[in-house]
């Protein structure tokens, strides 16, 4: 029973390997010589003159967000790619994997439009 479980041993020890070799070669390979500059805080290339916690203007996330919903919707293209060529050659399928498609890049370039006209995109 336990022997079927070997592979799954083996492959998770790999993992563990491939993941702890390179931060273990570096600690012990590489030299060690902090200093000054090393070892001072580093924010974007300058020195940070006020507090960690200040406050993001809220367009910052509102774009983040937006990106992120878009780029997700866009992942759902690549499936439907994928398989293009076989909803094409299944003549039951094919007028319906069109329209499936066109409903889902209407509602894409609805809220497109909808976060264009409410200005979520323009940075002012």
């Amino acid at each position: 029973m336990l022997e079927n479980y070997f592979s799954v041993l083996v492959f998770i020890l790999v993992g563990l390997a491939f993941g702890c070799m390179p931060i273990l070669m570096g600690r012990f390979v590489a030299p060690h010589r902090p200093d000054a500059e090393k070892l001072s805080a580093f924010e974007c290339g300058f020195e940070p003159f006020e507090d960690a916690r200040m406050k993001f203007d809220v367009r910052y996330y509102l774009i983040a967000i937006i990106f992120i919903l878009f780029d997700l919707e866009i992942a759902f293209l690549f499936p439907w790619a994928s398989i293009f060529q076989e909803i094409v050659n299944t003549p039951a399928v094919k007028f319906f994997g069109f329209i499936e498609m066109f409903v889902f890049m209407g509602i894409l370039v609805v809220g497109y439009i909808y976060a264009w006209a409410k200005g979520a995109l323009d940075w002012e």
